[in-house]
């Protein structure tokens, strides 16, 4: 470590001579990065010395340099000693030396560059390096500065759903590189679910032959119920399993398997009956949601089954770690079962929910029997935590914080902003499972809840995002979902909270869209889109506000009846209709795709309105005025950043109307989706009044039209000021549904007065 400080002196005391120049566009921000005069030229001249422990850092420099940029590095293996290389040129020196695990040094000098640090360190400070080469490969000077960083969490993970659409090994390595290039060291790799048995296990040869193949599967946005009619699968054996880990090992990432358990399972119920309640039929699910069917968890040979299963995933997997999901089992079956109710008399148990505790703190035994511990999502803390298990907290924090407070290890994963299965832009036309996670919100999420004391924090191992591949049915739709993302999430784990900045972040984004360029990869351009704002001061009038965060054009936009128009500040809205945007160069050459929103303009649009509990955060939308902005969720295609959400809440709701009006008709826009646990209101009730104190109840429980996207509706002939909604939660999810026994969502959204 001693030679990492005296680096670090000689460089501040060049940088203090007064030389500076812009910071290069490293992703993650290192801890310390000094800058100095001249360059280093690459060529295919440059000599590549390496230490026995750096192998795979030069195999890895050597294939990106040769595919990028037509260099072919002359690599030569030394001693680790830097005596015999001190007095070469044009030389770059991997080095092993003793240092913290993962920290590294990047030294840049005109004749020569040195990357030392632990094994995975040099392998990182080699991913800086590739990041300092210019994007124009006809240019390959590189900046001389020094570099020393070492990661804030030890745990940087991302996840990648292959049960649900099935991607090749050659992609599962490209996505393995795609962590490696951003300092990512966990691979999160979902395999099993009820759509499909993606890894071959000897033992049960039927769970590749049955549980891999689905008949047909579903196209169009969830619930509309249309089908492709091809059949669907794919599975990896136990030998391209092994390859991968080889692959991935080289480039220090851990894979951690998830075979899914108890829900979740309706691809190994397909394949081997018994393993259910009811024995079956069974089929492999060809829809998406979660299935009222679950392993029967009081059938003893359930266990032997999956203890068989996990016996050969842990000789397979060398990672610490086995993933057994635990999360949205529905517990239908179990009640109407004499097995598992005698299995909870058996055991004390006083109800399904400690039955999946059982089930877990079975699985969790034989697991560290194998020299292994188990992590699961927050559910398997239903019933009772087992002992050794670790969390992934997905329901947003609480689960996290819960088992942090109750000395577990815990691996941060909300789905707010870490789906990256969610929209990424409010513009965003392809299909999506919901929700809205920007670049920003990714970049400022912070793994440490403010609710853990200081001693609690180090149970938190880091962070990962997830990436559910309902909708994405291709290798290009995953690279657009994940791409610039990674990015953001890249700093959020890596960087030093003191040291992230998002306005320094977004100063590098032009650099890293033309180094996804280089890599081509298919990524989302949204950053620099014409980005949407309603704005609603409470006037009784909502302006448009269209920006674009690429200064090179200009913002033209097109009213309903009206001829386009350059748009330098927010316009009011007046009328009902379409209204479009685009970006545009002095030569009128598109510079974005073009962006639409329809507003509806009603009596109620840009009121005053209060709310009374506010929605929850992953679903808050634009806070109350999301209600009054003249914007409705299209019919078929619903969008949730569009709506508010309240998870188990009732929610009163007031408009002002500003003075005493005629009210013809009051409408409501809510959303019902039950397998997402998205109910309709059990009660709606309007009320009017003049002085905004006494109302008058004019309608309870009104005509509701829609399937999904309901509209609550009430003709009526009245005069009043402000308007009430009182909209009432279910509450409980009842039972033979998804999710039963939790908080049910209401989703509101547009409230239209005439």
């Amino acid at each position: 470590m001693c030679r990492f400080f005296i680096l670090i002196i000689i460089g501040l005391s060049v940088f203090s001579n007064g030389f500076t120049q812009s910071i290069p566009a490293i992703i993650p921000t290192p801890i310390s990065t000094i800058q100095k005069e001249g360059h280093f030229e690459l060529n295919n001249e440059t000599i590549l010395y390496y230490d026995s422990a750096s192998i795979n850092s030069k195999n890895f420099l050597h294939s990106f340099l040769l595919q990028h940029y037509k260099i072919k590095l002359k690599a030569r293996s030394y001693n680790g000693d830097l005596k015999i290389i001190n007095n070469s040129n044009n030389t770059i020196v991997l080095h092993k030396q003793v240092a913290e695990n993962e920290t590294y040094m990047l030294n840049v000098e005109q004749n020569k560059i040195i990357i030392e640090g632990s094994e995975s360190g040099v392998f990182y400070g080699m991913q800086s390096l590739i990041q300092l080469l210019p994007t124009e490969i006809s240019n390959k000077k590189i900046p001389c500065l020094t570099i020393f960083d070492a990661p804030r969490f030890g745990y940087r993970g991302l996840h990648l759903d292959v049960a649900r659409h099935f991607f090749p090994v050659s992609f599962i390595k490209k996505y393995i590189d795609f962590l490696a290039l951003h300092k990512l060291n966990t691979f999160h790799w979902h395999l099993t679910d009820d759509q499909g048995w993606r890894i071959e296990i000897k033992k049960y040869p039927l769970l590749t032959k049955i549980g891999s193949i689905r008949s047909q599967t579903l196209i169009g946005p969830y619930g509309s119920n249309k089908y492709d009619g091809r059949k669907y699968s794919g599975y990896y054996t136990q030998s391209e399993i092994k390859e991968v880990i080889d692959y991935a090992s080289k480039r220090y990432i851990n894979i951690i398997p998830e075979i899914e358990m108890p829900g979740h399972s309706l691809s190994a119920l397909a394949s081997y009956p018994f393993l259910g309640c009811t024995k079956g039929p069974y089929k492999v699910m060809e829809t998406w949601g979660v299935a009222d069917d679950a392993l029967c968890a009081g059938n003893d040979s359930t266990y032997q089954f999956y203890e068989n299963v996990l016996d050969e995933i842990i000789s397979l997997f060398p990672s610490k770690t086995i993933h057994i999901g635990g999360d949205e089992c529905a517990k239908t079956k179990w009640k109407e079962c004499k097995v598992c109710q005698k299995k909870m008399k058996e055991q004390n148990l006083k109800d399904e929910h400690e039955l999946q505790g059982y089930f877990i703190g079975e699985i969790e035994k034989h697991i560290n029997k194998k020299g292994k511990k188990i992590i699961g999502w927050d559910e398997i803390m239903e019933g009772g935590l087992a002992p050794n298990a670790a969390v992934m907290s997905w329901r947003g924090e609480e689960g996290g914080i819960s088992a942090a407070k109750q000395q577990h290890e815990v691996v941060m994963t909300p789905g707010t902003p870490l789906y990256f299965d969610h929209t990424q832009s409010i513009n965003e036309d392809s299909v999506t499972q919901g929700g809205l996670n920007t670049l920003k919100a990714v970049y400022n999420y912070n793994p440490i809840p403010e609710a853990l004391m200081p001693h609690e924090t180090p149970y938190i191992l880091g962070a990962q995002a997830n990436m559910w591949t309902e909708y994405m049915d291709n290798e290009k739709k995953v690279e657009y979902m994940l791409f610039p993302r990674i990015a953001a999430l890249s700093e959020a784990l890596w960087t030093k909270l003191d040291n992230k900045n998002y306005n320094k972040f977004e100063a590098k984004i032009s650099t890293v869209f033309a180094r996804y360029d280089l890599w081509k990869i298919n990524y989302s351009k949204a950053y620099f889109d014409v980005e949407s704002h309603v704005i609603n001061n409470d006037s009784g009038k909502i302006f448009w506000h269209l920006i674009s965060k690429n200064k090179l054009g200009k913002i033209y936009c097109t009213a309903p009846n009206q001829s386009e128009k350059q748009i330098n500040e927010a316009f009011p809205i007046s009328q009902s209709g379409e209204y479009k945007a685009i970006l545009k160069d002095e030569k009128n050459y598109p510079l974005s795709s073009e962006i639409s929103q329809t507003f509806f303009i009603n009596k109620a649009t840009g009121k005053p309105i209060s709310i009374s509990v506010q929605p929850n955060k992953s679903y808050a939308a634009n806070g109350s005025k999301t209600l009054v902005d003249g914007i409705q969720n299209k019919m078929g295609m619903p969008k949730s950043a569009q709506f508010l959400g309240f998870w188990g809440d009732d929610v009163e709701v007031i408009i002002d109307l500003q003075k005493e009006m005629n009210v013809d008709s009051i409408l409501l826009h809510s959303f019902e989706q039950k397998a997402s646990w998205i109910y309709r209101p059990k009660e709606v009730t309007f009320l009017l009044s003049i002085d905004g104190i006494n109302y008058t109840q004019i309608v309870e429980n009104p005509q509701i039209s829609g399937n999904s996207n309901l509209i609550y509706s009430q003709k009526l002939s009245s005069k009043a000021r402000f308007i009430k909604i009182f909209i009432k939660n279910i509450g409980l999810i009842p039972e033979n549904n998804p999710g039963s026994g939790n908080n049910a969502w209401i989703f509101i959204d547009e409230i239209e007065i005439k």
